[in-house]
């Protein structure tokens, strides 16, 4: 059993503070994502559990030990960082069984364990090659059997995949979920990525300039987004974000429009809409001065503007639409279960 709890975690370099009390708990054999914008501090955090960074104030508790003041390798814990950070003069085999060797294991168990964890990974066939023989997906794998040989309570996961082209990403996101559970290894795993975030994570902590700004499911933060800038952030496309004030059953916006609404706000408030929850309609409240078109196969995305603004919307249609089909202006009705409300000066949902 594995357990991750944070309490109260600060980070401060001279009198600027990074990360801002940070408190959260990871279950045994869950696989909890941080994402965020890049300098968010989520690198810093995943640092400090690994012991690579000093904390400033509060506690890192493995299990139930408080790790606080130990080095990294009394932490028990594996790291899979960006650039693979492989020697590149040993061997596939030589490169997992290193931390092994250092630990003074024996060689028939040190062999045993590198064997099994290269058959894992499907290396099996490249233990005596040096890395710059091998692809970049495959220079990944090795970096990830280094650290499962070594039998460790938690792993954790640096940016491991942004230096992979689209395609290979989305195959070995797969791998390491899957990998993941059958292990039942506990991680944390840092990325700005929000797809990847979704598809990967049991839940997701979402950090916002070194505050948290929600921790749950991805379905949580995709249906219930707790702050405007969740809602903005966790999306592709991006939710639209539109300005108004709330009263009487109805959000009327910045250029007059009205658009019915369950809220029961009486202040500023920004209306957020997810594309693929506007809806196409002659009658529609929402107008559209229609721009550009893209054409993905299974959905059509249509950006342009409020009508009579320079204010951004983009609404997802399904199936294939061409700019010709699409028109040079549109209405969209907004059901009112879709909306998502915001207080304007606070960003908190309403």
């Amino acid at each position: 059993m594995s357990t991750v709890t944070l309490s109260d975690v600060r980070k401060t370099y001279g009198k600027t503070e990074i990360i801002h009390g940070v408190d959260f708990d990871i279950n045994d054999q869950e696989f909890v994502v941080i994402v965020g914008p890049s300098g968010c501090g989520k690198s810093t955090l995943l640092r400090m559990i690994a012991g690579l960074e000093t904390i400033s104030a509060g506690t890192i508790q493995i299990d139930d030990r408080i790790v606080n003041d130990l080095e990294p390798m009394e932490r028990n814990i594996a790291m899979v960082f960006q650039n693979y950070a492989l020697y590149p003069h040993m061997s596939v085999y030589d490169n997992m069984a290193y931390s092994l060797k250092i630990a003074k294991l024996d060689k028939s168990e040190i062999r045993e364990r590198v064997e099994r964890t290269a058959a894992l990974l499907q290396l099996s066939d490249y233990l005596q090659r040096k890395p710059r023989e091998l692809s970049g997906g495959q220079r990944q794998r090795v970096a990830m059997g280094r650290a499962i040989v070594r039998k460790p309570d938690v792993f954790l996961f640096d940016e491991p995949l942004s230096n992979l082209d689209a395609k290979l990403r989305v195959q070995m996101r797969l791998e390491i979920r899957k990998l993941q559970r059958d292990l039942r290894v506990t991680s944390v795993y840092v990325t700005h990525d929000q797809v990847e975030a979704m598809t990967l994570g049991d839940r997701l902590m979402v950090l916002n300039d070194g505050y948290v700004e929600q921790f749950g499911t991805p379905i949580e933060l995709y249906e219930k987004p707790a702050t405007r800038f969740v809602a903005d952030f966790i999306g592709s496309p991006s939710m639209n974000i539109l300005r108004g004030t709330a009263d009487s059953g109805a959000i009327t916006l910045e250029t007059g429009v009205r658009i019915p609404s369950d809220t029961q706000a009486t202040n500023e408030v920004d209306m957020g809409i997810r594309p693929e929850h506007l809806v196409l309609s002659d009658s529609g409240c929402l107008g559209m001065e229609t721009g550009m078109v893209e054409q993905l196969g299974s959905n059509t995305l249509v950006h342009g503007f409020l009508t009579g603004t320079r204010i951004p919307l983009v609404a997802s249609l399904p199936g294939v639409h061409s700019e010709r089909s699409i028109g040079l202006a549109l209405n969209f009705d907004v059901p009112p279960h879709a909306q998502h409300v915001f207080d304007s000066k606070t960003g908190k949902r309403l």
